[in-house]
């Protein structure tokens, strides 16, 4: 059985909408899935209302974007109500903070770089549900200013150094809690950019979320290494914790495969974690 539980559409920062992503889910052969934009439950609602019974079954989700005075955290919340008042909220200041960045990036292209776009390419972009870095550098690319999206990100866009305003990890949880829904920590050793965060540093930071009601932790992923995924797993069954499973699929904007989350290279029986998670979520492995 495959299962995928961190995917993004062209609702945030994918390249694939949402029926789209449900085509190829069936076509991978995924069994369970779980659309998971950017401060968005559009994409996902819209599918939840369109799924038949022969479909793959969907959880409810979504990927926020956080930040406190330790660093930057991605929490995704899965199985709440997305309908729920703080979810909403969630999803409302996610995208007024992500408005900011994208106008206070385009601002600093112009005034540190002289790249200019025309009125109706960035009236196009800011009315995007969620814009973010990929959107940018792939407007970049078409108007010659970059070789390549990830040039683009790399040598312009995070050269800006502006107080930007995040949702905080444990508004997120608290919301995601609030909706009825799992928080569970994304990616865990990975930070911002291509920050690694391990060992005593990492136990920390899940100790501090733990705190605040964070249930779970994303222990299989395609960007781990062997040793980091142990890592990740070792921590989880210490606190408790949920395992989720999830690939981080972006379309074509990232090198990576639906379903690709490391959980074929789990030799023996599927973590506790993880079987407890599914069973929440109404979902048997049996």
């Amino acid at each position: 059985m495959i299962i995928d539980l961190h995917i993004h559409s062209t609702v945030s920062d994918g390249t694939d909408k949402p029926e789209e992503i449900l085509k190829k889910v069936k076509e991978a052969g995924i069994s369970l899935f779980s659309l998971t934009d950017h401060d968005a439950v559009k994409g996902s609602s819209a599918l939840a209302g369109a799924m038949s019974e022969e479909d793959p079954r969907m959880i409810s989700g979504a990927e926020f974007s956080c930040r406190d005075e330790k660093g930057k955290y991605h929490i995704l919340g899965y199985r709440f109500d997305p309908d729920a008042e703080s979810i909403q909220q969630l999803i409302r200041t996610g995208h007024q903070y992500r408005m900011e960045k994208t106008t206070a990036r385009l601002q600093h292209l112009e005034n540190e770089f002289g790249f200019s776009f025309p009125e109706e390419e960035k009236k196009k972009l800011l009315s995007m549900d969620n814009p973010g870095k990929p959107h940018l550098g792939n407007l970049m690319v078409r108007y010659g200013y970059a070789g390549t999206k990830d040039q683009a990100i790399t040598e312009y866009i995070n050269h800006l150094h502006v107080r930007s305003r995040y949702i905080r990890p444990e508004e997120a949880v608290r919301g995601i809690l609030e909706g009825g829904g799992i928080p569970v920590l994304a990616h865990p050793p990975f930070g911002r950019g291509d920050q690694l965060i391990t060992g005593s540093d990492l136990e920390e930071r899940i100790r501090r979320l733990m705190d605040h009601g964070l249930q779970g932790l994303e222990g299989f992923y395609s960007g781990y290494t062997p040793q980091l995924r142990e890592s990740i797993l070792n921590f989880a069954l210490q606190y408790g914790l949920y395992i989720t499973a999830g690939s981080d699929y972006h379309g074509t904007n990232k090198p990576v495969c639906l379903g690709q989350t490391g959980l074929d290279r789990c030799e023996e029986n599927w973590p506790d974690g993880l079987i407890r998670f599914l069973g929440v979520c109404g979902f048997t492995t049996r």
